[in-house]
């Protein structure tokens, strides 16, 4: 350590050279047959060296280790926090969690009355003024209330529908568009039959005599 920091970096450069140098000769000499030293040759040397995390081939040994930007690089970063398993996080989840006894100490109940009186007392307000403004206008106001599903019982049929109900207890319910009654279908299912036998076995002649007499008739 007390050679100096340039004399220091200078001979771990040269050993870092050297070990390069023997992984070379290590390697030829098995391409040409000799035994694997990279794999059974002694590793005293590379043992004693350290290497920066994410370098690697590049060792520092002894008070180079201790240099100067060196000693941080080695310097672990603190593991993160173990995460908790949900059963660990289901154990701080209760009533209080989802807000069931916020009221339980008795801060929150007034504070909502005394807003609820306030926005209550602005609504007045707001309609009063905008009734006085009516009244300046010369409009005239309408008290009456209105019930939105109230059905009147003068309407027609074919403007309202039909009121259908079913069996005792049952829910009634209004058909806004014409429904035909049993007899209305039954007599159009006749009609309609009358007009396939009149096209299958009737002529021509006595067709248009019928077309004739409906017109006369007014039907």
């Amino acid at each position: 350590a007390g050679l100096g920091e340039f004399r220091i970096r200078d001979l771990n450069d040269e050993i870092n050279k050297l070990l390069r140098e023997k992984g070379h000769w290590e390697f030829r000499i098995k391409e040409l047959g000799g035994p694997d030293y990279a794999r059974i040759g002694p590793k005293m040397l590379d043992h004693e060296g350290k290497e920066v995390p994410g370098n690697r081939g590049y060792k520092y040994f002894g008070a180079a280790k201790d240099l100067p930007g060196v000693r941080e690089l080695f310097e672990k970063e603190p593991l993160p926090p173990p995460r908790k398993t949900r059963a660990e996080l289901m154990k701080a989840i209760d009533a209080e969690y989802y807000g069931y006894r916020d009221e339980d100490d008795g801060i929150l109940e007034p504070l909502e009355q005394e807003h609820e009186k306030k926005v209550i007392a602005e609504a007045v307000e707001k309609w009063r003024m905008e009734r006085e403004a009516r009244l300046a206008r010369g409009e005239e106001e309408e008290e009456e209330e209105v019930n939105i599903y109230a059905v009147n019982d003068d309407e027609s049929d074919e403007e309202s529908g039909k009121e259908k109900e079913g069996e005792e207890g049952q829910q009634k319910f209004i058909a806004h568009v014409p429904v035909p009654s049993q007899q209305e279908i039954e007599e159009a299912l006749v009609r309609r039959k009358k007009m396939e036998l009149l096209q299958k076995y009737a002529s021509e002649t006595l067709m248009a005599q019928s077309e004739e007499a409906k017109t006369l008739l007014g039907l």
